[in-house]
Order: C-alpha cells, then structure tokens, then sequence
C-alpha cells in the first residue's frame, strides 16, 4: 500500500513436485532439469493486442478482488493490456500452466512457487501482495488445541493441488511433528468446507483468511499458523516465466502498474466496490458477498510487514525471502544452495 493509506509423463512429475516434497522430486533427478528445459522452452509470444492471461489459484474469493476491479474500471485497457482472467484449481496447477506457457501469469501462493523453482522450473515472483503470509491449520475455536501436539492422533483435511498442502511435511516438522503422528485426508478443496464443518476432521489446511468466513457460522474456528511454529512463507502473488521478464517487459510492467493502483484505491475505502466488481464478473457462480468481504478484510492487514512498511504494494523484501528460505531449507521445502534472486524481482515496483 502506499505511504499515505497502504504429454502424461512431464505433467504427471510436475505434479508431484508441486504436490508432495522435495525430497520425492529429488528422486528424478534429472528429469527435473530435462522438464524444467522443456518448459522454459514454452513461452507464449505475443502481438501488442494480444489476449493475456492472468490465472488465480481457485474460484474467485477476497484476494481475487484487484483483478475484477481493474477489468471493470478499464485500468487494463487503458494500459493497452486485453487482459482474461481465467479461475484456477490450486496454487499448483497455476504454477504448472505458468511454467509450461500456457498462461502469461498466474496468481498463486508463492510458498507453493518456491519448491518448484528449487527444483529447476523457470518461473519466478514479481509481486507479492500477502507478505505477511496466509498460511495455517483451521482448528475448532471451543476445542482448546493451542499447538500441533495437541492434535496427536487426529484427523488433518489437506486439499489437493493447494499452496498450503505444498508445505504440509514442513510444517509439521517445524511444530515438533510429523505426518505419523496425524491422520492425513487429501481432499478436493471443493470438499472441504463440509467435510470440515461436518466434523470428519479436527483440523483443515489452508489459508486461514480464505477459509475461516466460510466456516464461521457452522463451525467457529481459530489457526496454527505457519508463522506460530517459526516457519514463514510468503502468500499470494504474481507468478511469470523467467524469459518472460527479459522478452516482455513493457508487459509486465504495465500489470503490476495497474495492479498496484487497484489495490491502493481498495485501500482507499473502496471494498464494497472491489467485492461488486467480482460479483458482477462471476455472477453466475452465486458468490457470497459477505463470505467475500470477510477474506478480503482478513487478507488485507496481511499486505504489510515490518520490512515492507512504507515501500509499495508489491514490492518484495530480500531480507524476508532470505529468511523464509532458510526455514524452508531448514524443513526441507526446498534443496540448499538457492540464490535469492532466483525467486522474486523488484524491477517492475516504481519507488
């Protein structure tokens, strides 16, 4: 915020890279560096007026607000960008649409792009707007857990295909644990509202602030979040290919210029528009405005950092990804021997 306000064998790897550890992607070896070639090969070109594809991580919640904003207000197109926003099914799967050319951007979880790049593939962060991070354990808030330990031997609801799910081994390490000490359900993230609700798990992963309004009325609840056990992992953010940075810059910019004005106006008072403009965009969906509003409200004090106050939205902290590196490293999210600047650039962020 600103100063004033604030074919089959590569897919079925790439997905067992972004769904499960480091330490099975490790196991291919050089596949790794074969697909992660191939990829970096896909990359989409494109004439001045040429659709670009922007793709979020699920069905549109809170965070999803700045893209349907900026279409409506024409901010895109005043920038000369034909922007389509396309709904995703997971952190994941954006990832691999982004690194196999299929998409210009996407806009996924950056804890969930982190292992991927580790592994070799050619995508990396240009914005970040959740630097706080979002990620955490949903829990009953009458069921007096206060730490992992506390749910030995429990149910743990885990999406498939999420950011969050990408983090589950590193996690739980980082708490003291490990999956034998839990009852771990992979579940279709459309599945786990009611399976949470209905009482089939103690506790969901997700990001909290997404999940938590859709919870409240049937099962009040509290996190563990990712951060409680030391483990940081920046959130939502904007995913591209390397070579996309040096072969479409002017692009680039121009998206991450209309994005950082959207989300300042938001800032200015402006919410109850910004959740219009999505409504009005997938009114088809039957979205839940006040489901809506609650993540976009949840999500918003997560914009800021001590080490990002006062720069703009979007712009990414070193010294935070350095530290959020070593905890991954640390937990095994990802291999040694990483270089910072493999994972985000601040060259389209105007001071």
């Amino acid at each position: 915020m600103n100063s004033s306000s604030r074919g089959r064998v590569r897919t079925r790897f790439i997905r067992s890279l972004l769904h499960g550890s480091v330490r099975r992607a490790g196991q291919l070896g050089l596949g790794v560096l074969v697909c992660a070639g191939l990829l970096g090969a896909a990359l989409p070109a494109h004439a001045a007026d040429d659709k670009i594809t922007i793709m979020s991580d699920w069905s549109p919640h809170g965070m999803h607000v700045g893209l349907f904003l900026a279409q409506q207000k024409g901010w895109f197109r005043d920038a000369g960008l034909n922007v389509e926003v396309l709904d995703g099914k997971g952190s994941g799967g954006t990832i691999q649409q982004v690194a196999a050319g299929k998409i210009d951007i996407g806009f996924a979880q950056l804890g969930a792009m982190a292992p991927a790049v580790s592994a070799g593939l050619p995508v990396t962060s240009i914005m970040c707007f959740v630097r706080a991070g979002d990620n955490g354990l949903l829990i009953p808030a009458n069921a007096g857990y206060k730490t992992l330990q506390d749910l030995r031997g429990k149910k743990i609801i885990a999406p498939n295909g999420a950011g969050s799910s990408v983090f589950m081994d590193a996690f739980l390490k980082a708490g003291g644990m490990s999956r034998k000490d839990f009852t771990i359900i992979n579940i279709d993230n459309n599945s786990m509202i009611s399976a949470y609700t209905s009482g089939q798990a103690e506790g969901a992963l997700s990001t909290v602030a997404f999940f938590l309004p859709l919870v409240a009325t049937t099962r009040p609840s509290t996190a563990i979040y990712f951060n409680d056990v030391g483990l940081r992992v920046p959130g939502y953010g904007l995913v591209v290919q390397k070579a996309t940075i040096e072969k479409q810059p002017d692009m680039l910019a121009k998206v991450v210029a209309v994005q950082r004005r959207t989300w300042e106006y938001i800032f200015g008072g402006k919410e109850d528009e910004a959740i219009d403009a999505m409504m009005q965009a997938r009114a088809g969906l039957r979205l839940e405005r006040k489901d809506m509003m609650g993540q976009l409200k949840l999500y918003m004090p997560l914009f800021d950092t001590p080490a990002t106050k006062g720069h703009p939205i979007g712009w990414q902290s070193e010294q935070e990804w350095q530290l959020a590196l070593k905890n991954m490293e640390d937990a095994g999210a990802i291999k040694p021997g990483w270089k910072v600047e493999d994972y985000f650039t601040n060259r389209f962020i105007a001071p």
